[in-house]
Parts: structure tokens; sequence; C-alpha cells
């Protein structure tokens, strides 16, 4: 347990005193008591006495009313000093944002039916076993980066936005895609941050380069994983004006720097198999990190409830006499 306003529990120290005082003020009443009463009386009042056990609960109960206002104030002092224990924050949800390269190669069918629609069939399956509480927003890119659904809560609509998406013929702008789902998971406060980077090519466009987006992922705190889309042989993607074969070149030391300075990881797919298995297992390696929760008013419910108990012992049916 931790505290928020740790300097407010000094204030226990006055407990002590007060339990000095009481002690001195009940040494004090015993003996104005002595001063009214004949020495015969009180050894009667001894000898008519029931048993040693009823004396120590009579002499318990006179002094319980004191024992419960201490702990009520001990109770407000703990709870204004914002105790805290650690909670997983499944309670407050993730933000997940996909990344998904929309440029000119993605339109390759080594995947089937192509690498961008395989890359949304596994898209769909992650979002489909996101959290309830988990928001979830699609950012592609190409020569630029533009949104396709922003932050939501609804999985169902984010798979609408996803669905629409179409194939674009652009170069491939990896730190615009990155920047863009990096300030689209900063959005909603309060919430761990992930982004799931999928691309097939080399950064070649765009005006933020990969290393101030790691950056910026840095300073907002962002984790990241990258998914690399490739072959086990060559995949000619186009030809040039001279009829040479453009092939699809995937920059895999890239989206790992991407991946290790941000605290994410890095899955290299082969095809449209090992896409669904990757999406599958990000989907739980996503975690509910811990976080401090204020339990203060726990503390105050219990003040509450003590002191409801204590008029219920001085005022009620077996109160105490004194």
């Amino acid at each position: 347990m931790s505290f928020g306003e740790p300097w407010v529990l000094l204030f226990l120290g006055i407990i002590p005193l007060l339990y000095y005082f009481y002690r001195i003020y009940c040494k004090k009443r015993k003996e104005a008591a002595l001063k009214f009463s004949t020495f015969s009386i009180v050894k009667e009042a001894e000898a008519s006495a029931t048993s040693n056990r009823t004396k120590r609960s009579t002499k318990f109960r006179a002094h319980l009313p004191f024992i419960i206002l201490v702990i009520a104030m001990a109770l407000i002092i703990v709870g204004l000093a914002d105790p805290m224990i650690p909670l997983k924050r499944a309670k407050k949800g993730v933000n997940v944002v996909l990344a998904i390269d929309d440029s000119g190669s993605m339109q390759a069918t080594d995947y089937k039916p192509t690498r961008l629609e395989a890359a949304k069939a596994a898209a769909k399956t992650l979002i489909k076993s996101l959290k309830p509480k988990d928001n979830v927003g699609i950012v592609v890119f190409e020569s630029g980066a533009t949104t396709a659904c922003y932050l939501t809560p609804f999985k169902d609509k984010a798979i609408e936005k996803l669905e629409a998406i179409e194939p674009r013929t652009g170069r491939t702008a990896i730190g615009d895609g990155l920047a863009l789902a990096i300030d689209m998971a900063t959005s909603i406060p309060n919430k761990k941050k992930v982004v799931i980077l999928l691309s097939d090519g080399v950064n070649n466009a765009g005006v933020v380069s990969p290393q101030e987006a790691i950056q910026f992922a840095k300073t907002n705190g962002v984790q990241v994983y990258t998914v690399g889309l490739g072959s086990e042989k060559p995949v000619v993607i186009g030809y040039d004006l001279f009829g040479n074969p453009q092939y699809a070149e995937l920059d895999e030391q890239t989206l790992k720097k991407i991946a290790a300075d941000t605290g994410g990881k890095y899955y290299k797919s082969v095809n449209e198999k090992t896409l669904d298995e990757i999406y599958a297992r990000i989907s739980g390696h996503i975690k509910r990190e811990w976080e401090e929760t204020s339990i203060k008013d726990w503390f105050f419910i219990a003040t509450f409830i003590m002191l409801l108990v204590n008029i219920y012992i001085i005022y009620g049916k077996y109160r105490v006499v004194v």
C-alpha cells in the first residue's frame, strides 16, 4: 500500500497523546468518585460484585466509546492520506491503435487474396479479442497517413471501418503512420497505450522519420508492436519503365528498432496463416499493467460505520452508563 499524501499520517501521532490524557481523565474521575463515597460503601459494592469476568466486561464497555472514537479518528487520518493499492489497469482498459500499411505493395497476391485483405482479416480477429473497456482505433498509411477509425470502445464500429479500407498505390511513410497512431493512442488519457504497426515495405515517404516517431512514442509512454509482412521468396510488385521487375522490400531492421526502443516486440509474417497467429498472440501479450488505485472512500465508510456503532453503544438499548 502507498499513500498519495503520506505527510497526513503524521497526525496519527495525536492518538498516543489522546490516550495519555484519557488515562489522566479516568484517574481524576476515579479520585473524585472516592471522595464522595465512604470506605464501607466501597467495600459493600465490591463484595456484591458478581464475578471478575463481569467486572472486566463492564470496565471494557466503559472504555469502549473512547476506543471507537480513537479508531474512527485513525481511519479519517489514513483516509485523508489517500491510501492506494495496486489494481490491474484492465479496470480502465487499453487504447489500442492499429497502424496498417496501405501502400501499393500491399496489393501483392502472395497472401490470399491480397496482403491488405489478409492484414484486415487478421486485424479483425484482434479487435474481436479486445476487452470490453478497451478502445480501438485504426490508422492507414502510404505516402502519408490518415485516420480510418477514431478511438472507440465499440468494436463492431471499428470492424466496419476496417472493412471499408481500400487499396492505394502510394509509397510507404512508416514514420507518418506511426506518429499519427501514437497521437491517437494518447487522445484518451488514463489508459495504457499500445500501437500495432504492420508494414511490408521500406520507409520512403512522409515528413516524419521513424526515429522521430520512436522518440514521440517514448515521450508519451506508448508501446509499439511491429509486424513485418513478407514472403519466403521475393515477390514482384511491378515493373519499371525499362521492364525490370520491382520487388517488395521489407525493412526488418527499422521495425525491430521501433519495437525494441518502445518496449514492444517484432513479429515476422510469411503468409496469411502466420499473420493470423501473430495478431492472436499480440492480443494475449497486451498487458494490463498494475496501477495505484485510491481506496480512501473505504476508510471514510468504515469511519461512518464506527461512529454509528458508537452512537448505539452510548444511547442504545445496552448503553454504557457512566
